[in-house]
């Protein structure tokens, strides 16, 4: 069972930078791949990023150029860095958690952190 936690939402200008965090706990964190994901309310679930155990990282399109995912296994830590925000990035997101190798669809991830909030003001 692997717990996840996410911090580093808040209130971001449009332009600026944001770093969210996923801490694990109760499991081999180096055996596993890390998502993030975000959602606004009454939308789907939306890939923007993963990293998987060996540190290959993916980025949804919409992320690419703007966004950085990176893991410290030292550490059982996940860090997004996204920057140059913009209003449409304001969701909650989410971290999770699954064996291995990456994914993009929130379904083949087995474990959630509980999300943390951001929102871009414009």
């Amino acid at each position: 069972q692997v717990q996840l936690v996410e911090s580093g939402g808040g209130l971001v200008q449009a332009g600026g930078s944001a770093r969210l965090s996923c801490a694990a706990s109760g499991g081999t964190f180096r055996d596993y791949a890390i998502g993030w994901f975000r959602q606004v309310r009454g939308k789907e679930r939306e890939f923007v990023s993963a990293i998987n155990w060996r540190g290959g990282t993916y980025y949804a399109d919409s992320m690419k150029g703007r966004a950085t995912i990176f893991r410290d296994n030292a550490k059982n830590t996940v860090s997004l860095q996204m920057n140059t925000m913009k209003p449409e990035d304001t969701a909650v997101y989410y971290c999770a958690a699954k064996p291995l190798t990456a994914a993009s669809r929130a379904n083949d991830y087995r474990y959630w952190g509980q999300g943390t909030e951001v929102t871009v003001s414009s």
